[in-house]
């Protein structure tokens, strides 16, 4: 039973983090995602009903899911994290979402380190990288904050 209570405020604080942090981050992060020269033309285009209407349908959906698998990778350390300081827990929880889950990231994109060795140089520019990095410590932070009050 634990467990089933530990996920459920995990997915509600990962959900809420990553909306509010994306939601932040799309105000001034437009010309990445929306139009038809937008920088990031791999992803759907938010201008496009049709492209909208498809991440509005998934979005929460895929939240909940990310959120469930992420708590599960927490169920074997559950007893040492719940033993830290909140601000112990916070960094580690922190550095996970922070590090693990975008900058160390196996997935190749503009910000992380696998996108710097195998994305093409459109799509690197430096001037731009600032609003992905607000979007992820915004969420890290968020998730981190919640998170360490959760566990401990």
């Amino acid at each position: 039973m634990q467990y089933l209570v530990f996920s459920f405020w995990f997915i509600l604080i990962h959900t809420a983090s990553y909306t509010i942090a994306g939601a932040a981050a799309l105000r001034f992060s437009g010309d990445l995602y929306r139009g038809k020269d937008r920088l990031y033309d791999f992803h759907r285009d938010m201008d496009d009903p049709t492209e909208s209407r498809h991440v509005q349908k998934w979005f929460l959906p895929a939240q909940l899911l990310r959120g469930l698998l992420f708590s599960v990778v927490f169920y074997p350390a559950l007893g040492v994290l719940s033993g830290l300081s909140f601000h112990l827990a916070f960094l580690f929880v922190f550095g996970l979402l922070f590090v693990f889950n975008d900058m160390g990231c196996a997935n190749p994109f503009p910000h992380n380190i696998e996108g710097m060795v195998y994305m093409r140089d459109r799509y690197l520019r430096k001037r731009k990288l600032w609003k992905l990095y607000f979007e992820t410590f915004v969420y890290a932070l968020l998730g981190g904050l919640g998170v360490a009050w959760l566990i401990t």
